[in-house]
């Protein structure tokens, strides 16, 4: 699971040319759910987002209250997008939960985040709709952050092709069965016994 953060003093999201939400100060959240995803990763990410520290105390000092110290508004906007791979120039998105998946379980990450907190402090975008999300970042804030899950994503997805790299690599340094036999000097005077030629086997072992 992948979350953008950013502090802002207002945002809203628009569908249809009609405003459903809007927040004041707060932080407006933009969350892409990965197909690996679990409840595991889902209270990890409610955790952190409501104990980010991104506004200042009362003294001014910088980095030291969250959204909940201060009491203020959260607006939460499902974004697939964030699960992205490039494939040279082409968004890929089989990494994204598929969307009859996706929804019931955005749905219950709201419902977490306004158990953690104030349900009247929390509004949210419409999921699976084409919006327009306005944003007043404030300073400019930004931060991502990411489950444990989704840090080992690249390695997964690369998982199975860097075995087929291996595999293509082992049938190109290790000659076959057949190929050996072909290769294999016939006696001691053949000039490829002593040459390190390519068909030598015991070339091939030992140094």
């Amino acid at each position: 699971m992948k979350a953008i953060i950013q502090r802002v003093t207002q945002a809203s999201v628009t569908v249809g040319g009609e405003q459903i939400s809007s927040i004041g100060r707060g932080i407006c959240v933009l969350l892409g759910i990965s197909v690996e995803d679990t409840h595991k990763e889902l209270e990890h990410m409610v955790r952190k987002i409501l104990n980010l520290r991104v506004f200042e105390d009362e003294s001014g000092k910088h980095w030291s209250k969250s959204v909940m110290d201060k009491q203020y508004e959260v607006l939460c906007v499902s974004q697939f997008t964030l699960q992205c791979i490039l494939k040279g120039n082409k968004p890929d998105y089989h990494m994204a939960m598929p969307a009859e998946q996706a929804e019931s379980f955005y749905n219950n990450f709201i419902e977490q985040l306004k158990k953690a907190y104030k349900p009247e402090l929390i509004k949210v975008g419409k999921f699976g709709a084409y919006m327009q999300v306005n944003i007043q970042n404030d300073g400019p804030v930004t931060i991502e952050l990411e489950s444990p899950a989704a840090t080992m994503d690249p390695k997964q997805l690369t998982k199975l092709e860097k075995q087929q790299q291996r595999k293509e690599k082992t049938r190109t340094k290790v000659p076959s069965e057949s190929s050996r036999e072909r290769n294999a000097p016939r006696n001691k005077d053949d000039p490829s016994a002593s040459s390190g030629a390519e068909g030598d086997v015991s070339s091939e072992r030992e140094p």
